[in-house]
This record gives structure tokens, C-alpha cells and sequence, in this order.
């Protein structure tokens, strides 16, 4: 679309300083897509790690799980996959990349200290000492399902870790897209107008200059005649 201005000096210098503040505009905002697609890419590269973790200690879990469900009877395994290991929150902070706001995710579980201090003393079971004391009857379990619960527990927070990184993506892919368009709009819309309208400025400014000298010498001439 072909801006509408006036050829006139005043106009033209407008239409200069509007030209420097956009290729300053352009160049920034190209500065910011790219450092964008530098976080955006660490974190994917981040997320694709973290599921290759997850698919790997899910494969323990199920794999340990699948061991205890063979030598359990269902009553017995029901009964201690039922019992309750304490409430846990997700904790939610903010920060910035780039002016984009994303969350900080983080797992708490209430009463970990007390749980386990006051749980140090009550067993010398040897079982799957990354665990801690489980929340069923040792007597009637196994190991085997000790450790698919040790692997459930360690793969609550990857989920939550997941699901923030996977957010940080969704909301960086959704701003380097806008900056995007901005760039393209800047660099093959607005600054070639701007550029266009400057030269069509230029030039009737020229032909107005050029009519004013040719009226100049006519009327010289005409004193002279006289």
C-alpha cells in the first residue's frame, strides 16, 4: 500500500526520521528473535532429555511392578498401592525471558522431615534405602514393589519439571512467532513504503525545484528585455 504524503520539506524530514527509528526497530527486534531462538532451543533440548529420563525410569518402574504384581496377591498389592504417602503441592514462580513471563514449577511435600525422623527408628528393614519407610506393612510385600514405588515417587517431580519446560516452549514459540511477523512487517512492508514515499518526496521536491528555476530565468529574462 503506497502511503499518501506531502511534498514538502517538512514532510520529508518526517519521513526520514520515521525510516531511522524503524531500522532501529528492525534491528532490535531481530536481536531479541534470535536470543529467543537460543532459549527456546536450550529448553527443548532440556525437554528432550528429560523425556528420554522419563521413559527410562518408567520402564524400571513398570518392569519392577510387574515383578511385584506376579508374586502379590491383588488384595495385598491394592491394599499398598491405596495407602497414602502424604499430600504434595506444586509450588509456582514466575520469571522473565525476553519480557515473556513463563513458571517456575517446583514439588513439596508436606511434613518430609518430620516423616522421616520420626521414621528412622521404627524399622531396621533394609529394603530400598533410597525410599525411605514406605506407607504400607513391609511383612507382606516385596522389594520388588519397593522399588517400583521408590521409581513412581522419583518420576512425580520429572512430570512437573516437564510440564514447565513444555509450558516455557508453548509460550516462547508464541512470542518468537510475533517478533517474527514484526520483523518481516518492519523489513518488507513498512520500510520500503517509508523508503518509497521518500524517494516520490524527493523527486517532486526536485520538480518543484527544477519549475521554480525555470520560472526564475523567465522572469530574469523578461526584466532584461525590458
Amino acid at each position: 500500500m503506497e502511503l499518501r504524503v506531502s511534498a514538502t520539506r517538512q514532510e520529508l524530514t518526517r519521513l526520514k526520521n520515521r525510516v531511522r527509528m524503524a531500522v532501529r526497530g528492525h534491528r532490535l527486534l531481530k536481536d531479541k528473535r534470535d536470543q529467543l531462538m537460543k532459549e527456546f532451543m536450550a529448553i527443548v533440548h532440556e525437554n528432550q532429555r528429560l523425556r528420554s529420563e522419563l521413559e527410562r525410569r518408567l520402564g524400571v518402574a513398570y518392569r519392577s511392578f510387574g515383578q511385584a504384581r506376579a508374586l502379590l496377591s491383588p488384595p495385598v498389592l491394592e491394599e499398598a498401592l491405596m495407602a497414602s504417602s502424604g499430600p504434595e503441592e506444586v509450588s509456582i514462580s514466575y520469571r522473565r525471558i525476553m519480557n515473556v513471563v513463563v513458571p517456575e514449577m517446583e514439588l513439596r511435600k508436606s511434613g518430609d522431615e518430620s516423616g522421616e525422623a520420626s521414621g528412622a527408628g521404627e524399622s531396621g528393614n533394609k529394603r530400598s534405602p533410597g525410599l525411605g519407610i514406605p506407607p504400607y506393612g513391609l511383612a507382606s510385600t516385596s522389594s520388588d514393589l519397593d522399588d517400583a514405588i521408590k521409581e513412581f515417587q522419583g518420576i512425580l517431580p520429572l512430570l512437573v519439571k516437564l510440564s514447565e519446560i513444555e509450558r516455557k516452549i508453548q509460550l516462547l514459540a508464541d512470542e518468537i512467532e510475533r517478533t517474527r511477523r514484526r520483523v518481516n512487517a518492519l523489513e518488507y512492508v513498512l520500510i520500503p513504503e517509508l523508503e518509497e514515499a521518500i524517494k516520490s518526496v524527493e523527486m517532486r521536491l526536485e520538480e518543484v525545484d527544477r519549475a521554480n528555476s525555470s520560472r526564475l530565468m523567465k522572469v530574469k529574462d523578461i526584466v532584461r528585455a525590458h
